[in-house]
């Protein structure tokens, strides 16, 4: 097939990267796949009025930052600036597939010759991305992949049932893996440093504090791709913008990973984790809830530190045995996740749209349904 992602721009955050290994495993598929990009978009007054409010100053546009498309074997054009695509910057293809909700609305005004259309829909709730503005999106004449059941769910309820392929996210055992081992000999958890509120980068701060009171010795590992907006404590040692292999290290140096999100498509950073045989301790975001749920780890209240500071008591306090077994838990959840599978469901989600489109199951779509929540 030939296969377009139309994507709002290339970073490193994780719904870019998840776009990047399908783009490249459909490519060793033999497939022909192209990433078309819009630069990154200038910030908003709005968005620089707030920086300037809370001391940080005007925000520079910087448009040659790294993303997970740096040495990608799939092909990346990018537009001359930020605005809708059009006929006149895609190929014919068979497919053609949107990734955010602004692309959504570009790609249902293309023509039928740029190939079916597919709408790979992974999260909501990031800023500039709310309910509101998702929820129409939802309703046009494009073929919905999605990566969790919970958004699955929340697609029926504001628009009925429509076709919805559920594709889950996996890890890949190539870069993700560790053999089985002891518990660190000083207690040692890890977390994931984002800037964004939905992350809940506060919540495990202030949840480390707090167990760092009980916890002796207790020491933390992070990484993040964003410098840390304020001084970090002492006990934490902070990695920018780590490799996969370096990454890998830090998942597996860790009796527990902190996954502490307040919004979440997915969650991949748990799998990870939990392929390196660490148990995870996390808010119920995501998928969280159905990973945890075999034992790999403790799910605990949504904005609740005090909480969370428990739950990793609890885990650094555990017995050699103990701990050893929800290590194993947690393996034994993660390895039943491939990308070799997701990619098999992906394709097939891809086939339905054009499937789709040549039986014109596209009729005019139905209006969404006004949420009662």
């Amino acid at each position: 097939m030939k296969i377009t992602f139309i994507i709002p721009h290339a970073d490193l955050s994780g719904g870019i990267r998840v776009i990047a290994i399908y783009a490249e495993r459909l490519k060793k598929r033999g497939h022909d796949v192209l990433i078309v990009s819009a630069p990154k978009p200038l910030s908003t007054l709005k968005q620089q009025a707030k920086s300037v409010l809370k001391g940080k100053g005007w925000i520079p546009y910087n448009d040659d930052e790294p993303s997970h498309f740096d040495n990608s074997i799939v092909p990346l054009k990018v537009l001359e600036r930020y605005r809708p695509i059009t006929d006149t910057d895609v190929p014919d293809a068979d497919v053609v597939i949107a990734t955010w909700w602004e692309t959504a609305a570009w790609v249902a005004q293309l023509s039928p010759c740029k190939g079916a259309k597919a709408y790979f829909m992974q999260d909501y709730g990031a800023p500039g991305q709310e309910l509101e503005q998702i929820v129409p999106t939802w309703s046009l004449p494009l073929h919905i992949i999605t990566i969790a059941q919970w958004l699955n769910n929340l697609i029926t309820e504001y628009c009925g049932n429509i076709p919805v392929t559920l594709v889950p996210n996996a890890v890949d055992f190539d870069l993700f893996y560790a053999s089985p081992r002891s518990k660190q000999p000083n207690p040692t958890i890890g977390f994931n440093y984002r800037l964004l509120e939905s992350k809940g980068t506060d919540i495990a701060l202030k949840a480390i504090k707090l167990a760092s009171q009980s916890v002796a010795n207790l020491q933390v590992i992070g990484f993040g791709s964003e410098s840390p907006s304020e001084p970090l404590p002492p006990n934490i040692t902070y990695h920018y913008r780590p490799s996969n292999s370096q990454l890998r290290e830090i998942y597996a140096a860790c009796d527990a990973w902190i996954f502490s999100s307040r919004r979440e498509g997915y969650g991949l950073p748990i799998l990870e984790a939990m392929v390196c045989r660490t148990p995870v301790i996390a808010t119920p975001a995501g998928v969280a809830p159905e990973l945890l749920e075999q034992g790999g780890g403790i799910l605990v209240k949504p904005e609740d530190p005090t909480d969370m500071a428990a739950a990793i008591q609890t885990i650094c306090q555990l017995s050699e045995a103990d701990w050893k077994m929800m290590s194993d838990l947690a393996y034994g959840t993660a390895v039943g996740y491939t990308w070799e599978d997701a990619t098999d469901r992906f394709e097939a989600g891809l086939h339905t749209a054009i499937d789709r489109q040549r039986s014109g199951d596209f009729s005019p779509s139905k209006t969404a349904i006004t949420s009662k929540r």
